[in-house]
């Protein structure tokens, strides 16, 4: 009896002093330290504190990184300006309370967390919410690491202005991806004027986020209230800082400025295929960039040209405006007089602008700007009044105009009348075929919308059911959401027999483009070729219509050249693959299927890859416009040559692994076209090949790639091969004509997806757009 006591008793200290031992794997004393190869872990196995080494760096750093998560995502690093370059520091609370990294096992203090107050019994704790905190014996917080980002934000954590303390918290971009020094890419709020959120390229501004106007957030639909995330944005005497939190609290997410592309990305962790899905990244497009139109011009992202003046002004140079350099912005057309009655224009659904002129009425939810309007752009959803001041005899014009339109209204009220006593006469012709219209439009709605089982043979398609595509993606789920672009969003699927798909969910309304919807879906199920997407079938059931394509586990061709990481996945071979499987696919639509196809849509995130990294051209039915060929931008013209250009930039891009949108090069160069032209001239375009290659290059068929895309991407599209030359130069090793000199167009604002313009014919009704088709 005494040993089975004993034994208890011994058992019960052992659990004890492993439970102590557990507990104690989050936090230390000022007797423990960290040393390089031991870690904290938070409570609940979410972060782990530790020493690392980035990429293939020999530096070594302390840092904070997802415990659960493969990959080692590094959310926050102590010592980004001092690394180590052995493995014998030790993080530990020295005898003042404060926190401090030593190097090789001395004094010799490397980083320091500088805190001012002595505190007793002081206490290191990682928290499951990423935060490193130390606190006293009575559990004051000290320091802590979220006072202090790097160029992560995560949930809970302050983005903003401690005002009694004078404490900035701003986030700062990686210098690079193996070496986390502060690079020149910021996110800072701003204190003067209205509060916003800026985002900096060195001391110059790069894009407004958000601008506070008091009460909320203007001009930013993306942190709208959702089912997410909770946003909120503190002002007052003591503090002035943006956060959000989550609503759905299983949910991984975390905001960071990426130095290479200069993109501030929100990203959601999906357990299913184990990556981090891009949910917003902004700038989201060419009016995003920070005084696009300059002073008193709007940007209009569906418009063409994007900048505009505001109404009563006109460009300050019209000759630089004709030149789509709009940097000078507008002036008045007529100077104010105070003293002779001015008034006042209202425009709607605008972005507010910068406070670079003195504001008043901060906190108010009204504000008054003196000066010039520098930053404006339409938005469509969370925009703004905002009220200009401008001459009377400028408001003399509008009420002229208003008189006219109150006419209008009088006439057309009166024909109305008439209009409405003929109703009435005709109301009983109608009443009498009362039954047989009934029918006629039971017929048209179930025409419009769903299709009968004789149509399903006509279309030759297999026809999937709604409920079985909801299943399959988790009801739609935001998880399974693969992307996004301007005919809705696309959801990765796997139906009840295992394979997966890829489910693009579009929005059509009108019989008359449910007909188109169903012509098309007809002529895309009748092209087959190996380098492109096979579409599976369709649902047009309810209000919905979908596509349903075969998945592509290897995701787009932008993942892998723009990724400093993946991208070393692409050797020259295998880029050269894909660069001769696109063409042969273009070439198919444009020569080769039953009807000549334009494509208006080729570009890098257009090309998927399947598991052996073979090219599959996808959107080649439902296209937007892409890399903008010369001849669209003046004359909104489109041909097969205008694909050709596009091949021409996408060549390019693969080649160097730069992006066409948003290229600039210390050589001053605007665009990827002018600066490969630069080095072509100089005799060094081997300068041009992405150094993630690694040596892997055939350096003559490299340059004979170079050469190719030079000669696509020529000013005039007589002068462009057409894409069966283009195989040919390709596969052959004859010599290749000398390019001329390419149209320098400016390319950086020319590559966006939701641009509409009816001299093409683009519906803007309804999001969804229609290739060229030729009979032949």
């Amino acid at each position: 009896m005494s040993m089975i006591l004993a034994l208890t008793v011994a058992g019960s200290n052992v659990l004890i002093f492993l439970l102590k031992f557990s507990a104690a794997l989050d936090s230390i004393s000022s007797s423990e330290s960290v040393s390089d190869g031991k870690t904290l872990v938070s409570r609940y196995g979410t972060f782990e504190l530790g020493f690392f080494r980035p990429g293939f760096s020999d530096n070594r750093y302390l840092g904070i990184w997802y415990k659960s998560i493969p990959g080692k995502t590094t959310v926050w690093v102590a010592n980004r300006v001092n690394p180590i370059n052995d493995s014998s520091s030790l993080l530990k609370i020295d005898s003042t309370g404060n926190l401090v990294l030593l190097r090789n096992n001395s004094d010799i203090v490397v980083w320091s967390s500088n805190t001012t107050i002595k505190a007793q019994s002081p206490i290191l704790q990682l928290l499951d919410t990423g935060n490193l905190v130390l606190r006293d014996k009575n559990d004051a917080i000290l320091w802590q690491s979220f006072d202090y980002p790097c160029d992560t934000m995560l949930p809970g954590m302050k983005l903003g202005w401690d005002l009694r303390s004078g404490l900035n918290r701003y986030l700062s971009s990686w210098k690079s991806w193996d070496d986390p020094s502060p690079g020149d890419f910021t996110w800072r709020v701003q204190r003067e004027g209205n509060p916003d959120i800026v985002g900096w390229k060195g001391s110059k501004k790069y894009f407004r986020f958000a601008p506070w106007n008091g009460i909320g957030f203007s001009g930013a639909p993306e942190i709208r209230p959702n089912i997410y995330f909770n946003f909120n944005f503190i002002s007052n005497d003591e503090e002035l800082y943006y956060t959000y939190d989550l609503i759905d609290k299983s949910m991984i997410t975390r905001i960071v400025l990426n130095q290479t592309t200069y993109l501030r990305q929100r990203y959601i962790w999906r357990k299913e295929n184990q990556s981090w899905n891009p949910y917003v990244t902004e700038p989201r497009d060419d009016c995003d960039s920070y005084g696009r139109c300059g002073p008193n011009g709007k940007c209009i992202i569906s418009a063409m040209p994007v900048c505009q003046c505001l109404e009563k002004f006109k460009p300050k140079s019209q000759e630089a405006w004709n030149t789509m350099d709009w940097n000078q912005g507008c002036k008045r057309n007529k100077e104010l007089d105070c003293h002779n009655g001015d008034g006042f224009i209202r425009f709607d659904e605008l972005k507010l602008p910068d406070a670079t002129s003195y504001i008043t009425g901060g906190g108010s939810g009204c504000a008054i700007w003196f000066g010039d309007l520098m930053d404006i752009r339409q938005v469509w959803a969370g925009g703004q009044e905002l009220y200009v001041r401008v001459g009377a005899s400028e408001i003399d014009d509008r009420e002229v105009a208003k008189t006219k339109t109150k006419m209008k209204i009088a006439v057309i009220s009166t024909l109305t009348i008439f209009v409405v006593l003929g109703i009435l006469v005709a109301s009983y012709y109608l009443w009498k075929s009362k039954a047989k219209c009934a029918v006629r439009m039971e017929n048209s709605r179930k025409n419009d919308h769903e299709i009968d089982d004789g149509q399903k043979e006509d279309m030759e398609l297999p026809h999937f059911d709604f409920t079985a595509l909801a299943n399959a993606t988790n009801h739609f789920s935001i998880n399974n959401k693969l992307g996004e672009g301007g005919y809705g969003p696309v959801y990765r699927g796997m139906l009840e027999d295992g394979q997966e798909i890829a489910v693009k969910r579009l929005s059509l309304s009108s019989r008359r483009i449910m007909n188109e919807f169903k012509n098309e879906v007809i002529l895309i199920k009748k092209l087959q070729h190996r380098n492109l997407v096979k579409l599976l079938g369709c649902c047009i059931q309810r209000e919905e219509k979908m596509l349903i394509y075969e998945y592509m586990p290897n995701r787009s061709l932008d993942s892998f050249i723009f990724d400093q990481t993946k991208g070393k996945l692409l050797d020259w071979s295998r880029r050269f693959n894909i660069i001769c499987g696109t063409a042969r696919g273009l070439l198919y639509l444009h020569q080769d299927s039953r009807c000549r196809i334009v494509h208006r849509d080729l570009k890098a995130s257009n090309v998927l890859l399947d598991n052996d990294m073979n090219a599959k051209i996808s959107d080649f039915g439902l296209a937007r416009i892409g890399y903008m060929a010369p001849e669209y931008a003046t004359d909104g013209l489109f041909s097969v040559k205008s694909d050709v250009f596009s091949f021409g930039i996408l060549l390019l891009e693969i080649i160097s692994g730069k992006k066409s949108r948003g290229f600039y090069h210390p050589d001053n160069s605007q665009s990827l076209i002018a600066h490969t032209w630069r080095l072509w001239n100089e005799g060094k375009p081997i300068e041009l090949i992405d150094s993630l290659m690694d040596g892997s290059c055939n350096p003559s068929e490299v340059m004979r790639c170079i050469q190719i895309s030079l000669l696509c991407v020529q000013q005039h599209p007589d002068d462009r091969p057409c894409m069966a030359s283009v195989v040919w130069m390709l596969g052959g090793e004859s010599e290749l004509p000398k390019p001329k000199e390419p149209g320098f167009l400016n390319d950086r604002g020319l590559n966006e997806s939701s641009f509409t313009s009816s001299k093409v014919g683009l519906s803007s009704c309804n999001e969804v757009t229609t290739s060229l088709l030729e009979p032949r």
